[in-house]
């Protein structure tokens, strides 16, 4: 077995699974044997096969031959969760510019899965291949699934400080330690049905209104079309592969959770929820373009403490698509009374990630999907 080297003091590595141990070297001892992987996420491609990324939950997928694989990453800022073969074996805290070892497995063919837990609006991570240990081989990634749904949101799309089981994590690592956006409801229903999934979700951002009126200057659509939210004016290149079959929007907690403050661009509710519905429709036209018109849009809604203004509007919005002659957009609110809200900031736990999952399933096999 592998012992860990010397750890940074900014990267905690935590063991899941019995014989499995993480260690770290400088990528360049590696760099020779590295090998191919997939993503479905938002990336950037660099000319030496590494990639950068800012959403929640991009993945990587790939699989190797023999008895340890090294994941290369370069980033300070976030956290991930690395596994073998379906398990989660390591949790690498912002792990820094590093090869991370798992090693101590079984002589023959595994899968690999690395995965982004935290959000990082300002600051892109770059992944740079999986890594074959001495006497092994990485052997060619995975095909893509041909199931593909969107997750379109704010903190609770992103996962955030779902993990706590406290509200105050002020005491607990703080909201990064307690946010892993590959348990949030989206990434949970899509494993489920074996989907590849893009968790697009900024938290504290509204349609139209941030959280209690905050940077005006922007919303969600100004960021929407980026791969690295930290570029202005960056935008995806969709590789072609990108052709969700389901999209599923949640936007709107952060317009209408907060009531207005004296000098914002909206003098009553009234006046937000005319600009809401029509930068929404905009938005939805902005998906039927890309997507086509076959892709289903599910428009999610949850309850407030303050407001039905939330539903309400998303409602009308999508009964009025639907007079348009669209069917293939609806409506998805959730609520259920064993939801708990003990993660970071009265946001959803974990408990609650998996009700909501449950329900969006339910919805989701309403649809007539052929997929």
């Amino acid at each position: 077995m592998h012992t860990p080297g010397r750890l940074s003091r900014r990267t905690l590595v935590t063991a899941a699974a019995a014989g499995v141990v993480a260690a770290l070297a400088p990528p360049s001892q590696a760099a020779a044997r590295r090998g191919g992987y997939r993503t479905a996420g938002r990336v950037k491609a660099g000319a030496d096969g590494s990639a950068q990324y800012t959403w929640p939950g991009v993945y990587f997928e790939g699989r190797f031959r023999g008895t340890g694989v090294g994941v290369v990453l370069d980033d300070a800022d976030n956290d991930y969760d690395v596994q073998i073969d379906g398990t989660t074996v390591a949790t690498l805290v912002t792990p820094g510019r590093t090869t991370s070892w798992i090693d101590g497995l079984s002589d023959t063919a595994h899968s690999v899965r690395l995965v982004k837990r935290t959000e990082s609006p300002w600051a892109a991570g770059r992944f740079g291949g999986f890594v074959a240990a001495a006497g092994g081989a990485v052997l060619p990634a995975p095909v893509a699934r041909r199931r593909q749904i969107e997750f379109i949101g704010d903190s609770y799309t992103a996962g955030y400080g779902n993990v706590s089981g406290t509200r105050d994590c002020s005491g607990n690592g703080g909201v990064n330690r307690n946010s892993n956006a590959d348990l949030a409801f989206g990434a949970l229903t899509a494993r489920g049905l074996d989907a590849d999934y893009q968790i697009n979700a900024f938290s504290g951002r509204g349609m139209v209104r941030n959280y209690n009126g905050g940077s005006p200057e922007s919303d969600f659509r100004t960021y929407y079309d980026r791969a690295l939210l930290n570029v202005e004016g960056d935008v995806w290149r969709n590789p072609g592969s990108w052709r969700p079959q389901v999209v599923v929007v949640g936007l709107g907690i952060n317009d209408f959770s907060t009531p207005l403050n004296p000098g914002e661009r909206w003098a009553t509710q009234d006046d937000l929820v005319a600009a809401y519905a029509s930068a929404y429709h905009g938005f939805l036209d902005t998906l039927r373009g890309r997507y086509g018109a076959r892709t289903f849009i599910v428009v999610s809604t949850t309850r407030l403490h303050n407001t039905t203004a939330f539903t309400d509007t998303a409602s009308r919005i999508v009964r009025e698509r639907n007079r348009r002659g669209d069917d293939r957009v609806g409506h998805w609110f959730y609520d259920d009374p064993g939801l708990d809200r003990l993660g970071c900031d009265w946001h959803p736990s974990l408990n609650d990630h998996r009700i909501i999952s449950g329900l969006l399933d339910d919805h989701l096999a309403t649809l007539p999907l052929r997929w």
